[in-house]
């Protein structure tokens, strides 16, 4: 892991860019800590570090004012890194078929999806050991938002990541269900009841599938942009009462 910029916040949050084998993140840690603190692993769609960023820092604050760091990569196939082979078609392919109002076939769901997945869970891992050999950051860890089916990937393979909050609205293939049953750590899962480019019951399905003895979904009126301040806040409460 190799730092390439630091600047300090106006809130007491330390923000370092930095690149891992070539591939760029974020790291926010407090300012000042009597001891390592815990970390929180933040999660985002496939549309570029640079676009997220003032979501990502949002929630980056969030996180260090409850007394965590928190951290980011870019996704394969984001920002400046290659794209992914057959992912561009498959957008297009599920722009089409969305604007048509026709059912996205499990073949586009799977090329869309599948591959991100096998390529950013070990990328992830890989940013978890770097982070965790730095001086002020300890366990445990949880994982926040993103392409839901990333974080049942990280939730099955990785032990290190104690509690999950995960964002009910990316398409999800069906072998991912299969996945869900394996998951076991606690979970809390957001659900925008109205988004326009989610699967409502296909949602509900999957959060049923999860194996969690502890699980809570939180289902929201509104789109996908609509989620409430205090939805923010619950999830807070979650990662407090897991990793603290």
């Amino acid at each position: 892991m190799r730092f390439t910029s630091e600047q300090r916040l106006d809130d007491g949050v330390v923000e370092r860019a930095f690149t891992l084998d070539e591939i760029p993140g974020f790291l926010w840690t407090p300012s000042s800590a009597p001891a390592p603190v815990p970390l929180i692993l933040l999660g985002h769609p496939p549309l570029g570090l640079d676009r997220m960023y003032p979501r990502l820092v949002a929630r980056a604050r969030s996180a260090v004012a409850g007394g965590f760091a928190a951290a980011t990569i870019e996704l394969p196939g984001s920002g400046d890194r290659p794209r992914l082979a057959g992912a561009e078609q498959a957008r297009a392919d599920l722009r089409r078929a969305m604007k048509a109002g026709e059912p996205v076939s499990d073949e586009i769901i799977d090329a869309l999806v599948l591959p991100l997945v096998d390529r950013a869970v070990p990328e992830w891992q890989a940013a978890l050991d770097a982070l965790l050999s730095l001086p002020g950051i300890g366990g445990p860890v949880g994982y926040s938002g993103g392409v839901i089916s990333i974080g049942i990937r990280l939730a099955v393979v990785e032990p290190r990541i104690v509690a999950a909050g995960l964002f009910a609205g990316s398409f999800v293939p069906r072998t991912m269900f299969e996945e869900a049953r394996q998951v076991t750590i606690p979970l809390h899962v957001l659900l925008q009841w109205d988004d326009e480019g989610n699967d409502r019951q296909a949602a509900l399905d999957l959060f049923d599938a999860f194996g969690s003895k502890e699980k809570t979904l939180h289902a929201n009126m509104g789109g996908h942009t609509g989620v409430p301040q205090f939805a923010g806040e619950d999830a807070a409460g979650f990662f407090a009462r897991h990793l603290r």
